[in-house]
């Protein structure tokens, strides 16, 4: 069975927004004001938490203290978990190009570096969860992406098999994700980092959702495989 995962944040849906404001949000609440810019800072929010809280921390001139990013951390997840479909969308044509797949027999899943729990309650809002045969988040196993083994359970979980798979994605974790698993990458060019993508020599690159059903065609024929 031919089978696409989907990266989360930066790939399906364009979360920058609800994270940059809950990492804001860290420093707000100690008086620091707002020192990440949702749109400046967007490429920054699909690296994680961590990143936007050590970006701020280096930007208002503090010192870059792990164990000050350590205690900060739970209230942005916090914060984050309340608000967390405040602004976030879904990339335009991602739903209609995820159900072109499933109507044409591919098994489609998720494989991200987000708290499964908070990636379920995201889905789930976006009214998008049914779609999915799978997701894979960063605490489901006890390693997360670019370990190729949380790759393998989305696919997996999604019916397919690795052999005949592709990993869909917007940085360089998903590309050496892709590589470690020995699969195919295409990488949005849609996002913040897009002039970033063709420097990690995917695949492919995918600048609208309208092209994903001919790359997976192309990158997963059919009757044969990889």
């Amino acid at each position: 069975m031919r089978t696409v995962i989907f990266d989360l944040d930066g790939t399906l849906a364009d979360t920058s927004r609800d994270l940059i404001d809950a990492a804001n949000a860290c420093f707000e609440g100690v008086g620091l004001g707002l020192p990440l810019d949702p749109v400046k800072d967007a490429a920054t929010a699909f690296l994680g938490g961590r990143a936007m809280l050590r970006l701020a921390f280096q930007r208002l001139g503090l010192p870059e203290a792990e164990t000050e990013i350590t205690r900060q951390f739970p209230i942005f997840l916090d914060h984050y978990a309340r608000n967390i479909d405040r602004h976030t969308r879904m990339y335009p044509g991602a739903i209609d190009a995820v159900e072109r797949l499933r109507d044409e027999g591919f098994r489609v899943g998720i494989c991200t570096n987000k708290p499964e729990a908070l990636a379920e309650d995201l889905l789930g809002r976006l009214g998008v969860r049914r779609l999915f045969g799978s997701l894979v988040g960063a605490d489901t196993l006890p390693v997360r992406k670019p370990d190729p083994a949380p790759y393998r359970a989305a696919v997996e979980r999604a019916g397919g098999a690795v052999a005949r798979s592709i990993l869909i994605g917007d940085s360089a974790t998903d590309r050496n994700t892709a590589r470690a698993a020995g699969v195919p990458c295409v990488l949005v060019t849609f996002g913040p980092a897009a002039d970033a993508m063709p420097g990690l020599d995917p695949e492919a690159l995918m600048a609208d959702y309208a092209q994903l059903h001919g790359l997976a065609e192309r990158l997963i024929p059919r009757g044969t495989a990889q």
